[in-house]
């Protein structure tokens, strides 16, 4: 039988911060350095902090994002050797709901609809594997949770971390040998 992952959208399979910076800069005219966005909550380090929200309820904002580097070929390969679930917790900016079903058609069309989960909480989630860049969504999971590196979550201690999708994927496949 297959081991099971549920693997998160936002800073893992797409990239929300580098779009967060595309918006900002197309809105506002002022670009900003990823690297400015280390270490800080979401959106707190932007001039505008109200801004990022407001991208969020934006007609077209989670359709547009870009993918993160390698994260399209690496869940091709897992969908293959794992059951692979894509889990969002997109209840809160409801409009998000259709952008990222169409997303994931678009980028990840070999993934089911049938394992594709938009929740509200994470908490329901019980696979064998769970990667996600926020820890409110790792600390109830109960198997194992891996943090994926995020420039708000670089502080962050005590979880398995990985940096990128060749590491989550070397993780993964070492732990099902």
């Amino acid at each position: 039988m297959k081991k099971s992952i549920a693997i998160d959208m936002d800073n893992v399979i797409v990239d929300i911060e580098g779009h967060y910076i595309h918006w900002y800069e197309k809105s506002f005219g002022i670009r900003l350095d990823k690297s400015a966005l280390i270490g800080k909550p979401e959106g707190s380090a932007f001039p505008k902090p109200e801004a990022i929200r407001e991208f969020l309820c934006t007609p077209g904002f989670f359709k547009e994002a870009p993918t993160m580097p390698g994260a399209v070929e690496a869940v091709r390969q897992l969908a293959e050797d794992f059951e692979v679930f894509i889990v969002s917790a997109a209840m809160e900016f409801p409009q998000s709901l259709s952008e990222k079903y169409e997303w994931l058609q678009e980028h990840l069309p070999f993934i089911s609809w049938k394992s594709i989960v938009f929740c509200g909480s994470k908490q329901v989630i019980d696979t064998d594997f769970m990667i996600d860049d926020h820890v409110k969504n790792l600390k109830h999971f109960k198997n194992q949770g891996l943090l994926f590196t995020a420039c708000h979550n670089v502080s962050i201690t005590g979880y398995t971390r990985v940096n990128n999708w060749e590491e989550a994927t070397e993780y993964l496949y070492a732990a099902v040998q």
